[in-house]
């Protein structure tokens, strides 16, 4: 949830988030982890951040690239995802790649011979893309 984006952005503690908001630290921690917050929680929340209800509920899904953190990762990971923008894009251009590997070894098998060097090509970029999105999720850049 976007509430650990937050208060680390404040560089607030939980402790401290919790004495500003009213919210036990075992409440922050769960809102953090995931776990649903009630509407009352919620209200507490958007008051100590200045923000509406919205907000706190939406995911995290785009990669910020601008941060410190982006800055930190390797290399190859910030190459494998020039361009996108994501977790879904990239899930996307693993599905597609995955889908003409298999289109390309089959037409290369029973139609056009010329098709098949194509094939591996393509499983390597779905296995590439897999592994960033792995990557990317252990390091929880979304």
């Amino acid at each position: 949830m976007i509430v650990k984006k937050l208060r680390e952005k404040k560089q607030w503690s939980q402790e401290q988030l919790s004495t500003l908001s009213g919210l036990s630290i075992r409440t922050i921690q769960r809102i953090e982890s995931g776990n649903r917050a009630s509407l009352e929680s919620l209200k507490s929340l958007a008051a100590v951040f200045e923000t509406d209800i919205e907000t706190l509920q939406q995911e995290i899904i785009v990669i910020d690239k601008t941060t410190e953190e982006w800055k930190a990762q390797p290399w190859w990971l910030r190459f494998n995802l020039f361009g996108i923008r994501s977790r879904k894009h990239l899930l996307f251009t693993e599905t597609i790649c995955l889908f003409l590997g298999v289109v390309f070894w089959f037409g290369g098998l029973f139609f056009k011979p010329e098709l098949l060097p194509f094939a591996p090509a393509l499983f390597i970029s779905a296995y590439i893309s897999a592994w960033t999105i792995r990557r990317g999720d252990q390091d929880k850049i979304w």
